[in-house]
């Protein structure tokens, strides 16, 4: 397998595992708050996390790589999952999966900034095709106008994009499990307190579908899935490999049908299929990277 299909065939799993992530914050939004949700999942992650580096002996970051873990923490850790939990309090699954849609572009425009890597001029129409899909279809679930939690998943792209786009660069420098280990380990005692003063009421009573989906948010979509995402992007450049999440809305929204019964809109369906075509045809476009002897090395790890 060459080395661009195998970061494409990481990135598609790392998809799949994240693909899930707003049917399940949905369905325990009703008996949780949406910051413990977004932090209570992160400080188990954390104890995971903390665990495996310790298991492995990994040894403690750099200065500046600690530097660029802290964006990856406010990103990834803190930002996306508290913003997505927000959003999940108003509007379907299915609506959020579709707006974040605009999390490849976004994260391209990051990448394109930090990592010097150069989209081609069509990489840049075609993502651009994408994420003006993505608005008219907000437009159009919203009557016209955006809804309050369109801007929280705005925020929620923003945050990925940045935490994509760094943690990608650092997984050049070490191994792609490393860098969302140690961001987690980080970010441990900043959210421990919070994510405890908001914890459920009465958390022995919670059914125990609601605890299996806090924990599949926890160590899937806030730990192993970073594994292969972090090793993806690393390997096939932040800019291509980030097209392959907007396949993420059809995960979601098959996820939202079959496990919280939403309907499948006629126009949910049309435009996701009409984003996925135009990744399809953005991916095969050219993108120059940057790439030194060491990152390629580091990128191997």
């Amino acid at each position: 397998m060459s080395r661009d299909s195998k970061s494409m065939l990481l990135g598609l799993f790392a998809v799949i595992c994240f693909g899930l992530t707003l049917p399940i914050t949905k369905f325990v939004i009703g008996h949780m708050n949406p910051i413990f949700i977004g932090l209570g999942r992160a400080c188990l992650a954390a104890l995971v996390a903390a665990i495996l580096l310790a298991i492995f002996r990994v040894p403690l970051p750099s200065k500046d790589q600690f530097k660029k873990l802290i964006i990856v923490v406010l990103g990834v850790v803190i930002g996306f999952p508290i913003f997505t939990a927000l959003a999940m309090n108003y509007v379907p699954a299915s609506h959020g999966g579709v707006v974040i849609g605009l999390l490849p572009l976004v994260t391209a425009i990051i990448a394109a900034i930090i990592s010097k890597e150069r989209p081609s001029y069509g990489f840049w129409i075609m993502g651009l095709v994408g994420s003006s899909l993505v608005i008219v279809f907000t437009l159009l679930e919203g009557g016209g106008s955006f809804h309050i939690a369109d801007l929280a998943l705005l925020g929620a792209v923003i945050s990925a994009g940045f935490g994509y786009a760094v943690g990608a660069k650092l997984a050049k420098e070490m191994p792609g499990w490393q860098v969302i280990c140690w961001s987690l380990v980080i970010a441990f005692p900043f959210i421990l307190i919070p994510a405890w003063i908001n914890r459920p009421p009465e958390v022995l009573s919670l059914p125990a579908s609601v605890w299996a989906g806090f924990i599949y948010l926890s160590l899937v979509s806030q730990l192993f899935g970073f594994f292969f995402w972090y090793k993806a992007l690393a390997m096939g450049g932040v800019a291509r490999v980030s097209q392959v999440q907007l396949n993420q809305t059809f995960v979601t929204l098959f996820a939202a049908t079959l496990f919280l019964g939403e309907p499948l809109k006629i126009n949910t369906i049309l435009f996701a299929i009409l984003i996925v075509a135009v990744v399809a045809i953005g991916k095969k476009m050219p993108i120059q990277q940057n790439l030194t002897k060491s990152n390629c090395a580091g990128s191997e790890q």
